[in-house]
């Protein structure tokens, strides 16, 4: 089983996450008690992506988080560099685009009017990339997001200008990484869990060492401030961010300066 280590080797965060593909999303959500899924839907609030616009979702995984952009109007891009997940990406949306016409050939049959969700999906493309080298002109995106991928680059600082570099001038960057409860109390129980609960959750994983990796890596991560200041040393302005529960997570944003 690969693992990758915290120097983040790109070939084997790449292995490592191709081993997860098939559970991923499975495993977010027990390891997040669920969270996940609430902190995905703030992503999509806070990004508001809108018809016309062209949306970056970064290490996008299965493109679970880039199907509401997709769905929104925007024409959205789920890049990674982890093939085993893309794969997994593309064949579930195909799976979803099968659905969708089945229903609207029903619907069609009947005389009704047809759902519009296959259309709006197929907004929705997957891209093989790197974060440190992303295979885009500059100033391609109206948006650039990345939910729960930067602690897993190389160069956190560097993920951060190739983001800017794609993102037009008063473009929008919006993060969601996992970060630490400012709360003594709550702190202590997050590490906890991430100590012995999450090696416990891992065991139903196809690479259980891919789970005391992210776990590892939680932990060594910055806090809120830390990233702040990164992501304005990048160039980015009008940097803010606000906590998801407690704390646990949160969420960064910040514009491209015109």
């Amino acid at each position: 089983m690969t693992r990758a280590s915290l120097d983040k080797r790109p070939a084997d965060v790449a292995a490592m996450f191709d081993g997860t593909a098939e559970r991923y999303d499975l495993l977010n959500t027990l390891m997040t008690g669920g969270q996940d899924r609430r902190w995905r839907r703030e992503v999509v609030r806070a990004l508001g992506a809108r018809p016309g616009e062209r949306v970056l979702d970064l290490a996008a995984g299965t493109g679970t988080s880039s199907v509401p952009f997709a769905e929104a109007g925007a024409d959205t891009v789920a890049c990674d560099f982890s093939l085993g997940m893309l794969r997994v990406g593309v064949k579930r949306q195909a799976e979803r685009t099968e659905r969708s016409e089945g229903r609207s050939a029903a619907v069609a049959g009947g005389a009704g009017v047809a759902p519009r969700e296959g259309r709006r999906v197929r907004r929705l493309s997957f891209v093989a990339g790197d974060a440190l080298r992303l295979p885009f002109a500059d100033a391609s995106f109206d948006a650039v997001t990345i939910s729960f991928g930067l602690r897993n680059v190389a160069d956190t600082a560097g993920a951060l200008r190739e983001l800017r570099r794609v993102a037009k001038p008063g473009g929008r960057l919006l993060i969601c990484e996992v970060s630490h409860p400012p709360n003594p109390v709550l702190a202590l129980g997050h590490r906890t869990h991430l100590k012995y609960g999450l090696p416990l959750l891992a065991r139903v994983s196809s690479n259980p060492d891919s789970y005391t990796y992210l776990a590892e890596s939680t932990l060594a991560w910055p806090d809120q401030a830390a990233l702040a200041r990164l992501i304005q040393e990048a160039g980015w302005t009008d940097v803010a961010w606000r906590d998801l529960t407690f704390g646990v997570a949160a969420l960064h944003r910040a514009a491209n300066p015109r």
